[in-house]
């Protein structure tokens, strides 16, 4: 389940890779979110576990603001410049922000190994953009910048959502997230309409992206973390980017060079420091 899921979510930057250009980052986003938030609801509501939106819908569309829109906007944005392999890789730094959001709340302390793991994980950022055979251009620039603001926006709504939702069902918070998500992009995505023809290959990308990485990957997601724990369910992070790559390499045939899997390795094994989880393991090393 944990590979199945670290395919599907690493998969997602292909599929945006192809869609963003045609459709746009803010409408991609907004068929995404309102596709898969309605079709969580009506699986729920099937199964007799019906989301109960109304009591919470502010809260929810914060969540789906944080934990949805910008992360997912900004990344299509990204991919408008930067390889799918590429955005797959950055976004491996969400641990390194989500540690640093905490520690701002004061969730959690930033320890010297979590400090060294962040200096180690930015460094690795360093290392792949300048060690990658794609040139630095002004946009490859903003497309790192975004990418690393979508992680930072994931920390944000991790961090939100662990403070604020902790008796609502998963299945409730999963159908509102993306609700809240197709709420906070509909005003952006009717302003940014796709001017270009639409192909079916855009649609098709679309579909897959809003169906197989949220819908089906939130119903793995979820009774996965219930079965083998959140922390050996967080060891899914050190696959995706394997994934992303993999895949912008099979189906893109995206350059890979030497300091792609140098910073990938580098980044990961900042994570390792900065969550304590190692892939295989139970248990979170002792800090």
């Amino acid at each position: 389940m944990l590979i199945v899921l670290a395919s599907l979510w690493g998969a997602s930057y292909l599929f945006i890779r192809v869609a963003s250009p045609v459709l746009g980052p803010f409408p991609l986003m907004e068929l995404r979110t309102v596709i898969a938030g309605l079709v969580l609801w009506i699986y729920a509501s099937a199964i007799g576990k019906r989301p109960e939106l109304r009591a919470n819908w502010r809260r929810f569309l914060a969540l789906g603001a944080l934990n949805g829109a910008l992360p997912f906007a900004l990344i299509a944005a990204a991919e408008l410049y930067l390889p799918a392999s590429l955005a797959a890789i950055l976004n491996a730094t969400t641990p390194l922000f989500t540690a640093l959001v905490a520690a701002g709340y004061g969730v959690e302390h930033l320890t010297r190994r979590r400090m060294l793991g962040m200096a180690i994980g930015f460094a690795g950022v360093a290392i792949l953009v300048g060690w990658s055979p794609i040139p630095f251009t002004g946009q490859v620039a903003f497309g790192v910048g975004t990418s690393l603001l979508g992680a930072l926006c994931y920390g944000l709504g991790g961090t939100y959502a662990s403070r604020t939702f902790k008796d609502v069902p998963p299945l409730t918070m999963a159908a509102a997230q993306q609700l809240g998500a197709a709420a906070a992009l509909l005003p952006f995505a009717l302003v940014a309409l796709p001017e270009a023809r639409i192909s079916g290959e855009a649609v098709a990308n679309m579909l897959a992206l809003s169906l197989l990485c949220t819908v089906v990957a939130y119903l793995i997601y979820y009774p996965l973390l219930k079965s083998v724990g959140p922390t050996r369910t967080l060891s899914v992070t050190f696959l995706i980017p394997v994934f992303g790559l993999l895949w912008g390499a099979l189906f893109l045939h995206e350059k890979i060079g030497p300091g792609t899997f140098v910073g990938l390795l580098v980044i990961l094994s900042s994570v390792t420091l900065v969550t304590g989880v190692r892939l295989g393991k139970r248990k979170l090393e002792a800090r």
